[in-house]
């Protein structure tokens, strides 16, 4: 390739970084392949609500750190999503904005982790990523009255709906993560909850939003919230290691607590109404706590609720728990709204 034809791609990539991404929004200039990419990185920001691809681009660097197998999901998943957004004609700052892409890779990833990997189930993956687009659509039109955010609602329907369907499908197998279905028991404190599992549960709760179970990963992630919001940063961390501090209190099972699994959900409440949706103060921070310790009882709950399924609870108890805070603040004047 010619020095003069370099000089001319990276002048062309140089006009086209923004503060908060690869490409200046508005920018009608923008090629149509780095437009698209710009896109895909931006909805995997958008899994912690951050409108931002170079956050996006560390969280798929983390994501491969700990699974090539989840990396590429990522990518197919936020791409088939985003492609059919692009196909039925959506709003392109709408898109752009990765507000039709983060469904998309959570369901990928998370197909990929309940189901054995082969070809029929990657075109799985792709079907159920695309259908995300649409439940987005009717549940926006739907919660729009509301002015409630649909948050990863799609996501959670779509992945209970497709691994259910396939106990009746018998060229897709569970890859045995799935919990073992039965009658909720009686639990019991089990293990010790030390120094090493408190930081591993910290950084894995961060990790568990995109099914890693590696602290590292969860570090990484951090890394790319920090880029984007030093706030977001703050609630995820402050939001994972309250949960933590909620299961630990209870009696939770300490491998329970090490993998994260009380931190996920209570990390993305934290973003959502400490750092996205609220004016931060005294009072939304405050109001913020009280939602992050309630998410991590709803998870117990819809867990335990799921479990004679053999279903996940995945981000269901970050999605019911904002909604309910979010449809209740307009009748409390002292929390200024941000964005809804």
């Amino acid at each position: 390739m010619k020095l003069k034809t370099l000089r001319a791609i990276f002048a062309t990539l140089a006009t086209q970084i923004s503060s908060n991404g690869l490409v200046v929004d508005g920018d009608v200039r923008i090629h149509p392949v780095l437009s698209f990419l710009d896109s895909i990185l931006r909805g995997i920001g958008q899994v912690m609500l951050q409108n931002n691809s170079f956050a996006g681009l560390i969280f798929l660097i983390g994501i491969f750190f700990n699974s090539i197998l989840f990396g590429w999901a990522v990518v197919l998943g936020t791409a088939a999503s985003t492609a059919t957004a692009l196909l039925l004609g959506v709003n392109r700052s709408h898109v752009r904005a990765g507000l039709f892409g983060f469904n998309g890779a959570l369901v990928a990833i998370a197909l990929l982790y309940f189901l054995e990997p082969n070809i029929l189930t990657w075109i799985y993956v792709v079907l159920a990523a695309a259908c995300t687009t649409i439940i987005l659509a009717a549940v926006l039109n739907l919660l729009a009255i509301w002015k409630v955010p649909a948050l990863t609602a799609p996501f959670v329907f779509t992945t209970l709906f497709f691994v259910m369907a396939c106990a009746r499908f018998g060229r897709l197998h569970s890859t045995g993560v799935l919990p073992t279905a039965g009658l909720p028991k009686a639990a019991t404190v089990e293990g010790i909850v030390t120094f090493s599992t408190i930081t591993e549960g910290l950084f894995n709760g961060i990790a568990q939003i995109f099914f890693q179970s590696n602290a590292i990963s969860g570090a990484i992630f951090a890394i790319g919230l920090l880029i984007s919001s030093r706030k977001a940063c703050c609630a995820g961390l402050l939001g994972s290691f309250t949960g933590l501090l909620v299961a630990w209190a209870m009696g939770a099972a300490e491998p329970a607590i090490r993998s994260g699994a009380f931190g996920f959900n209570s990390a993305l409440t934290a973003i959502a109404l400490g750092s996205v949706f609220f004016v931060l103060d005294t009072v939304s921070a405050t109001y913020a706590l009280l939602a992050v310790i309630i998410t991590a009882v709803m998870f117990a709950a819809i867990s335990a609720a799921l479990e004679p399924l053999g279903m996940p609870a995945l981000t269901s108890p970050f999605v019911l728990v904002v909604w309910l805070f979010v449809l209740a603040s307009p009748l409390f004047p002292r929390l200024r709204v941000s964005i809804l």
